[in-house]
């Protein structure tokens, strides 16, 4: 029998609920146990962060970021590896004739600072997982950290 698949190109996302809609820890600390969800076989994806800072007040502003592991598991993490790696951001240098160009690589948070005292989303992405088993997305308050507010972190998975 002739094989009669149908290719689709508009392969159907996956919605991952990355932080529960609940406060950001006091202080500006780091969410303690963010959330890690598998990420295999899919090329890339959008964090949709939604950042409400009315139950603390105004002046509020959310950092989070992205950490992705190469492997599926914990156990296989070899002795003295990194289990969870930043995502980066990359400056290419000026290209200058005759000369070696430097290039600036680190590692990144992204702080969303929003423009309405209520409940406001953004989508960061999309972002190529690059063979990515594993990701987890950490949220702090960084604005009025003394009355954190409100964040929920959804990546759609493509």
């Amino acid at each position: 029998m002739a094989d009669r698949r149908i290719y689709n190109p508009n392969f159907i996302p996956l919605l991952v609920n990355a932080r529960a809609n609940a406060a950001l820890g006091a202080a500006g600390a780091w969410d303690a146990a963010p959330i890690e969800f598998p990420v295999a076989g899919m090329a890339e994806m959008t964090a949709h962060v939604t950042y409400d800072e009315a139950p603390a007040g105004p002046g509020g502003s959310v950092d989070f970021q992205i950490q992705v592991s190469p492997y599926a598991v914990v156990a296989q993490v070899p002795a003295g590896g990194i289990e969870w790696e930043s995502m980066s951001l990359y400056q290419t240098g000026a290209v200058v004739g005759g000369a070696d160009s430097a290039s600036l690589l680190q590692h990144e948070i992204i702080t969303f600072d929003p423009t309405v005292a209520t409940a406001q989303t953004i989508a960061f992405g999309p972002l190529a997982l690059n063979g990515a088993e594993r990701v987890r997305i950490r949220a702090r308050e960084s604005g009025a950290v003394a009355n954190p507010g409100n964040c929920q972190i959804e990546v759609t998975l493509r």
